[in-house]
């Protein structure tokens, strides 16, 4: 007889495997990073053998990467003196990236993503407003000055971005931190798709200034409670979003 788990704790346990190959895992992080913008068109990937290096992989992982960026037309590899691979890529082609990152996530990968979201920004909002100095707070309050008047989807997502990590790192936690930054590369070019519009871009830095605010008054549980209720938001939108694609 089937054991029934969806809806009791052992759900997580018998969870489908990642099943993507160490290859298909770089080109996720490249293609992640094009999309992002964070190498910008015709900018040089490293060589292969940096790029080996730089995600602990051999050369023969990174040339079967490269090849699938080629295959999608995300890079071209330029032979000879001079040569390497440059990214090729605009508004248009990143958008469809990342609506096919979304349609590839199930409602349920999306929700417990959410949740692991929460948790992290939680905790780290209310670390920072407990440990936070006056320096901290200004900071902070730069960064969501920045936010507000980045242009642009990718400019507004960066900027979004390192609103999160700076209040990681004002938690003085390391692995807070750590935990930020690897969320914000997983999930950062699928909220890319919901921060877009002028609308969204506004609650969004009203909900940034009211997590700056309870880190000021080193109110601990509204600092959480504002940073939680941000990434409730966030993963609603996604959801909505992820259903819209099911009906085009």
């Amino acid at each position: 007889m089937a054991l029934r788990f969806y809806g009791s704790g052992a759900a997580a346990v018998f969870a489908p495997l990642e099943t993507l190959s160490r290859s298909e895992l770089v080109a996720r992080r490249l293609t992640d990073a094009i999309a992002l913008g964070l190498v910008p068109d015709s900018g040089q990937l490293p060589g292969e053998t940096d790029l080996a290096g730089i995600f602990g992989v051999s050369t023969a992982t990174i040339r079967e990467a490269l090849s699938s960026l080629r295959q999608r037309g995300l890079i071209d590899t330029r032979r000879g003196r001079g040569g390497g691979s440059f990214v090729r890529a605009h508004q248009e082609m990143s958008t469809a990236i990342v609506r096919d990152r979304l349609a590839e996530l199930s409602l349920a990968q999306l929700r417990d993503l959410g949740d692991h979201y929460s948790a992290i920004a939680g905790t780290a909002a209310r670390l920072a407003a407990e440990r936070a100095t006056p320096d901290d707070v200004r900071r902070l309050t730069a960064v969501c000055d920045g936010l507000e008047n980045a242009e642009g989807l990718g400019g507004r997502r960066r900027a979004d971005a390192q609103f999160h990590i700076e209040v990681a790192a004002t938690a003085q936690s390391t692995r807070l931190y750590r935990a930020e930054v690897s969320l914000q590369a997983e999930v950062g070019t699928l909220l890319w798709l919901a921060f877009g519009d002028d609308d969204s871009h506004r609650r969004t830095v009203r909900s940034c200034r009211d997590v700056v605010a309870a880190i000021d008054r080193t109110d601990g549980d509204a600092a959480r409670a504002a940073a939680e209720e941000r990434v409730a938001d966030s993963t609603a939108r996604l959801i909505d979003l992820r259903l819209a694609l099911e009906d085009t």
